[in-house]
């Protein structure tokens, strides 16, 4: 994947958008097809990687990693890690990411309304 400079239009750009509008803001931290999906699984409770990428087959082990390391980074999700062999994982909420459930149970509720909506 190639690394957009910081000092890009792009970033400069975004920046902006973020400052300027809460949804930017938003977007930029749980946008995009996966981080939505990884934090709706996660609302059931703490899971470990392998609990994770069974629940959503469709992602690559690399997307998974990469979307998690940006929830961890944005503090909505933590990583705990135990020294044993095999590694033993657990990803969870914190405190700022436990402040979205109701953001993921509206979203999802809409989903389910539309869905079947379209399905009759």
């Amino acid at each position: 994947m190639t690394q957009i400079k910081e000092n890009s239009t792009w970033n400069f750009n975004k920046e902006l958008s973020m400052q300027a509008c809460p949804v930017s803001f938003v977007m930029n931290k749980i946008g995009g097809h996966w981080k939505p999906i990884i934090l709706y699984q996660l609302m059931s409770g703490p899971k470990r990687y392998s609990e994770l990428r069974r629940a959503i087959p469709g992602i690559t082990e690399k997307m998974l990693i990469q979307h998690l390391k940006q929830l961890q980074a944005d503090d909505l999700v933590s990583r705990k890690a135990e020294a044993v062999v095999p590694p033993y994982v657990v990803y969870q909420f914190t405190t700022k990411g436990e402040s979205l459930q109701p953001v993921l149970k509206a979203i999802a509720a809409w989903g389910y309304e539309q869905w079947n909506a379209e399905m009759i």
